[in-house]
């Protein structure tokens, strides 16, 4: 199978229900234990209206929009995100992203910019390198589809 990918094309977005267990399990999983995650009372003893999502599950939602995107042959080779407005229970999250830059070669290198947000903000951007392991094309031009 071969994919034809060009400078600019845009990925379709990613509606994530932020949901108190999606952010509790996420911060389980990372095993970052932080009160702010997991229970609301402390969470607003240090000033937040309750808990909200940690990085890592942020990191992670970030790498499953670009794989779930590029398929199975996708690995992720960098993810550098920027944290902005926290993601609180009841939130929906909107990924989107569009591609920046593309490299040729055996395993080619597409980056992709990508931003999340929610009902009050931008809660993360960044850029996230992708390397495919299957042949596709890449085209250098600006432009998308």
């Amino acid at each position: 199978m071969t994919e034809t990918y060009r400078v600019g094309d845009e990925l379709p977005p990613l509606e994530i229900p932020v949901t108190r267990t999606l952010i509790v399990a996420g911060a389980i999983a990372s095993r970052d234990y932080q009160d702010v995650h997991h229970d609301a009372e402390l969470a607003r003893e240090k000033g937040s209206p309750d808990i909200f999502m940690n990085i890592l599950t942020t990191n992670g939602l970030v790498g499953r929009y670009i794989t779930d995107h590029f398929g199975p042959a996708a690995v992720l080779r960098k993810v550098a995100i920027r944290l902005g407005t926290p993601n609180y229970p009841g939130d929906v999250m909107r990924l989107s992203g569009h591609i920046t830059s593309l490299e040729d070669g055996k395993h080619p290198l597409i980056e992709v910019a990508v931003v999340g947000d929610n009902r009050i903000g931008r809660h993360v951007s960044g850029k996230v390198t992708v390397a495919i392991a299957i042949a596709i094309a890449v085209t250098r031009q600006e432009g998308g589809a």
